[in-house]
């Protein structure tokens, strides 16, 4: 009951603070959010929104607060990459926050778009709509990337582990083939059917649960280039 209170607390006040900035953009929000006198805010809302344990590990490791500025900074690229990213067919684009406490993205293609069942050669249509997310990439080289595979439960657990690991290994090297660069892939793991979104038990939920995530964060030199500015 106490830690309930307590996150109501944390909520409302965050609620108090933004609520009385209505002449505020939504980026300079994000950045107040994103920056240390926000954390307390952003660690409740957090505990709220997706519930994503990787969303928390995702970051670049640089030891200091981000100060506001450079939040609205990253914000604003970020909202940018959204909207270009929504934009392509098969591709859901959720927000996020890293570990610094920075606006993130998560871009989800469900293994249908991308692969026929059971396998981790890239379809055309999968080739098309990562040609043009690479563009995203190659035009935001300061932009970190996890990529992660999943698969649901069906299926003996070796071989989807396998297949989840195959088939985001494959999206990774298909971007690199468009000149996203090397250094900018930070994991490329294969989850096997650890991590579900939804319900296992129906179909369904196995084809939600069938899918690629493209995490997009920012690095440690983005983050320096914003607080330079």
């Amino acid at each position: 009951m106490k830690q309930k209170n307590g996150l109501m607390a944390i909520i409302l006040s965050g609620a108090i603070v933004l609520s009385g900035c209505s002449s505020m953009s939504q980026a300079t929000k994000g950045g107040l959010i994103g920056s240390g006198a926000g954390a307390a805010i952003g660690a409740g809302v957090g505990a709220l929104i997706g519930k994503n344990a990787k969303s928390a590990a995702i970051g670049a490791g640089i030891g200091t607060a981000v100060g506001a500025t450079t939040g609205v900074i990253i914000g604003k690229k970020m909202d940018k990459a959204r909207a270009q990213a929504a934009a392509i067919e098969g591709a859901r684009v959720d927000s996020i926050r890293d570990a610094n406490n920075l606006k993130a993205l998560k871009v989800t293609f469900d293994s249908g778009i991308l692969f026929e069942l059971n396998k981790s050669t890239l379809s055309e249509s999968a080739k098309a709509a990562l040609t043009k997310f690479s563009k995203i990439l190659v035009d935001n080289p300061t932009m970190d990337i996890a990529i992660m595979g999943h698969t649901d439960n069906t299926g003996k657990p070796e071989l989807n582990q396998k297949l989840s690991q195959d088939r985001a290994q494959a999206v990774a090297d298909f971007l690199k083939s468009k000149n996203v660069l090397s250094s900018q892939f930070k994991e490329i793991i294969g989850k096997s059917f650890s991590e579900p979104v939804a319900d296992n038990a129906t179909k369904a939920g196995q084809a939600a649960n069938r899918r690629v995530e493209v995490y997009m964060y920012a690095s440690e030199k983005m983050i320096k280039d914003a607080e330079a500015k």
